[in-house]
């Protein structure tokens, strides 16, 4: 069995929760690019992880506050499966991965990080993306910074 070792998570995870939920609060604001948000639908909006876990990681989650996918509407349900799907699309044009994991992380235990507002997780994974530097420096390399990777999917989406 292989392991995925990500210790750099742990900075995240642990660090005192701010105030308000940010998978409202960032929609809201209207500041897209400020909120790394690059594309908004009727139910769902995608938007970039601040704490990738590499380059191009987006995030998928309904404008309602829920904690469980089973309160999703179908119209949001079937919406969002459908970004999740053009996520991929989208990477694959502005970053050709090999790969992706895309998930849900439901509850604390589980390791959300925002365990209160459902959102999904489309991580795009290339060939020998992993190196040496989380091992012995609990250093995540993310090549890529935030502002270019977002303007370079942003320039798909529209």
């Amino acid at each position: 069995m292989d392991y995925l070792w990500a210790p750099w998570r742990v900075t995240y995870i642990e660090q005192p929760k701010p105030e308000g939920c940010i998978l409202c609060d960032k929609p809201k604001a209207n500041r897209d690019e400020d909120n790394l948000i690059l594309f908004r639908g009727a139910h769902n909006f995608v938007m970039l992880n601040l704490y990738p876990y590499n380059p191009g990681h987006l995030m998928v989650a309904p404008y309602r506050h829920l904690d469980s996918p089973s309160l999703l509407t179908e119209a949001e349900a079937g919406e969002h499966f459908k970004l999740v799907t053009r996520c991929t699309e989208w990477l694959a044009k502005a970053m050709k991965p090999h790969g992706y994991n895309i998930g849900m992380n439901l509850g604390r235990v589980a390791g959300a990080g925002i365990d209160d507002h459902i959102h999904s997780h489309v991580v795009p994974r290339w060939n020998g993306d992993s190196n040496f530097m989380p091992v012995v420096s609990d250093t995540k390399v993310v090549s890529e910074s935030l502002t270019a990777t977002w303007r370079k999917l942003r320039e798909i989406i529209i």
